[in-house]
């Protein structure tokens, strides 16, 4: 080898030995970036030595679309699993102390009481408040869950909002990919960027991608709608504020294809707002029909058949009445149900009318014993009734076992969607390690191979050393 020849291969070694520390240098300072994708620089031996040719970043297609699946099922089940919780704290928690089957239960064991003792006027009393106490669980029920729906409405819009601005700064990335592709040199840090964002984007909606000339992406929903194509597709959504059991809201919009809503407990929702439109549309419109059922059962169950004038007996409003909505048959009557105030003393009434009668005097002889109606009302809490099907309960039963039925769907749907949750954020888990192990940085093998960069440096360093002794030997010589 000539001297020239050595020293060209030592500055090649030197060239080569920095930029590998950088692109080493640059992973140790990332160790710690979850949207950093390793650095490796490439070599190739040309005439001089090894040459670096490009900047290498780490990545499996595979694993990161099967990582943007799963954080979109995790992410949706997760949203749901948030909604069903609070919902069952609505009901008083673990216990269920709190749901209207709880006080259903007391007040028929305290109406059977007083028809055994109709004289009681303590037993009448007490009976009056086990109604009022059941029409404000049904009422406090369903405001929290019409509460419910506007804040799933609220976490709606937010998404959205969020969404387009991901898909606005997606497109400024995406561009820079296809630029420095197109140049030969992929920027890396765009590409981070640009996962980074796709991570982000598939929390929100499940999204699929396509793969371009020069690594240009289409990202797709789940259901096959185009979200971004070179650009952006308009994500719309109308924010409803207020919301009543008759009240639907709007849909949400990409492309002007509406989104569809998640379903089942082990749902079906990939990413936040399919599954926060699954709680505002179906799971919680489904529980305020039961608690509607309930409370036509009981305005049913409790009202007088009274003597319209012609001999034809009709029913009348009894213990339970309601307020605001047109008809019993009205959607959102759990939010308006109430004690007819006949029958409640602080508001002028008489507790003894349940017994006698409201809207007729049906002890036209003051008898103590008479208890003709209470065992009536008894007698209904074990008389089957139908209901709904939209209330997704057994629709022939007693008002006792629907109510418990009621409690029953809410725990089933929040456990299947606790397991599904434990599943899928464990799938979730399984995938982000697998990634991570292609892509992430390693301490270890970065400081190894900064300790071999070292050794590289020295050995170069000693043939230019070797090669500075010979030249001054050649010119001693030559003087």
């Amino acid at each position: 080898m000539s001297l020239s020849a050595a020293m060209k291969t030592a500055q090649s070694s030197f060239s080569n030995v920095g930029l590998q520390s950088a692109v080493v240098s640059k992973n140790i300072a990332n160790a710690s970036n979850p949207a950093y994708a390793r650095r490796a620089a490439i070599l190739a031996t040309a005439s001089s030595g090894a040459t670096v040719v490009e900047t290498q970043r780490a990545q499996n297609e595979a694993l990161l679309k099967q990582n943007l699946l799963s954080i979109s099922k995790a992410a949706g089940q997760d949203t749901l699993l948030a909604g069903l919780s609070q919902m069952k704290m609505m009901l008083g928690g673990e216990d269920y102390e709190l749901a209207p089957s709880t006080y259903l239960a007391k007040l028929r064991d305290n109406l059977q009481t007083f028809a055994d003792k109709p004289n009681e006027v303590s037993l009448a009393e007490t009976v009056v408040a086990d109604a009022i106490d059941v029409a404000n669980s049904l009422n406090g029920t369903s405001q929290a869950l019409q509460k419910l729906r506007a804040e799933a409405d609220a976490d709606i819009d937010t998404a959205v909002t969020e969404l387009n601005r991901l898909l606005k700064e997606f497109k400024t990335y995406n561009d820079k990919v296809k630029q420095s592709t197109a140049a030969g040199a992929p920027d890396n840090d765009a590409l981070d960027q640009r996962d980074k964002l796709l991570t982000q984007i598939s929390g929100i909606v499940g999204v699929t991608t396509v793969n371009r000339t020069n690594n240009d992406l289409a990202l797709y929903t789940s259901d096959g709608t185009v979200l971004f194509e070179t650009v952006p597709r308009t994500v719309s959504f109308q924010p409803t504020t207020t919301y009543t059991a008759a009240v639907d809201g709007n849909q949400v919009l990409i492309d002007g294809v509406p989104v569809q809503a998640g379903a089942g407990g082990n749902t079906s929702a990939q990413g936040s707002i399919a599954a926060l439109l699954q709680i505002r549309d179906h799971t919680a419109p489904t529980f305020q029909k039961q608690l509607d059922e309930m409370s036509r059962t009981l305005i049913a169950m409790f009202s007088e058949n009274v003597d319209d004038g012609s001999g034809t007996l009709v029913p009348t409003e009894g213990l339970f009445t309601w307020s605001g909505v047109p008809t019993v048959n009205s959607p959102g009557l759990g939010a308006v149900i109430k004690v007819n105030p006949a029958v409640i003393t602080s508001q002028g009434g008489n507790a003894m009318l349940l017994r006698d009668g409201i809207n007729e005097t049906f002890n036209v002889d003051n008898n103590a014993s008479f208890s003709e109606l209470l065992n009536g009302y008894a007698a209904a809490f074990e008389t089957p009734t139908t209901f709904d099907p939209d209330a997704a309960i057994d629709t022939t039963g007693t008002i006792l076992a629907f109510s418990t039925g009621s409690v029953g769907w809410l725990e089933q749907v929040r456990s299947a969607a606790t397991t599904a949750s434990d599943d899928k954020n464990a799938l979730l888990g399984r995938t982000q390690e697998a990634l991570q192990n292609v892509t992430s940085v390693s301490l270890d093998e970065e400081l190894a191979l900064l300790l071999d960069l070292e050794q590289s440096y020295k050995a170069s360093a000693k043939l230019v050393a070797a090669v500075d002794e010979m030249i001054n030997a050649l010119l001693q010589a030559a003087g």
